[in-house]
């Protein structure tokens, strides 16, 4: 039996969701406009943990200041954190999830793995399936999603972070050449600021720079053991 793989991620969730809400009661859609979650909109204290695309435009980052951001942008809009909402939206989200498959994993609270492997007598078709929860939760919801799909979780989470919002990818490792390779170090899960830095100054600056030196030098110039079995699926193997 083939193993397939989704990782279903909600783009920007925090943002996401209070947008969500904010449609639901006639106001304006904070995704469209330019705004962002976190700290306290009379202080104009603490830090971003979500930002729409148009203030993303301006510059603002999620983690810095609140203070910084709008000195970048004066009229970015800030919403104050509602965890309880969070909650509400996440258990919506992953139980339409879980109605698709046999088994769902919990990565994070905007984030689940579904293990579609043996589901192919009720969904034929894996991409089909894959836009028809996407829409559903979009529908219902109101909120959108980014859904990869390959044959094991690191391969399907790296095809959910391609192209986004409410975008379906593929990564399977014959489209590793293809799609992957191109990419820079820093796209490649697990790897951190410093290897990235190591791995730039010895020259290598995309995954297929990585895959084509040897694993021994890849070792040396990260500090660990780079033949991993997630990193060989994606490099070497």
């Amino acid at each position: 039996m083939n193993r397939l793989i989704f990782h279903i991620d909600v783009n920007s969730a925090f943002l996401s969701w209070e947008s969500a809400r904010r449609v639901k009661e006639g106001l304006p859609d904070l995704r469209y406009i330019p705004a962002c979650i976190g700290g306290d909109p009379k202080k104009r204290t603490g830090i971003v943990v979500a930002k729409s695309i148009p203030a993303k435009k301006f510059g603002i980052q999620t983690g810095e200041p609140v203070a910084m951001a709008l000195r970048k942008c004066p009229n970015l809009v800030i919403v104050k954190s509602d965890f309880e909402l969070y909650i509400k939206c996440s258990k919506a989200f992953k139980e339409i999830c879980a109605s698709y498959a046999p088994v769902m994993e919990s990565f994070s609270i905007d984030e689940v793995f579904l293990d579609m492997s043996g589901t192919s007598m009720i969904y034929p078709d894996p991409l089909k399936t894959a836009f028809e929860i996407k829409d559903k939760i979009r529908n219902e919801l109101g909120f959108t999603v980014n859904i990869g799909i390959s044959t094991n979780k690191l391969l399907a989470k790296m095809a959910s972070d391609f192209e986004k919002p409410d975008k379906v990818h593929t990564l399977f490792p014959d489209e590793i050449p293809i799609k992957m390779w191109p990419l820079p170090v820093r796209d490649l899960l697990f790897l951190g600021k410093a290897s990235e830095k190591r791995l730039t100054e010895a020259g290598i600056h995309t995954i297929g720079d990585m895959a084509h030196s040897s694993e021994r030098v890849n070792s040396e110039i990260t500090g660990q053991q780079s033949r991993t079995p997630a990193l060989s699926v994606c490099l070497w193997d």
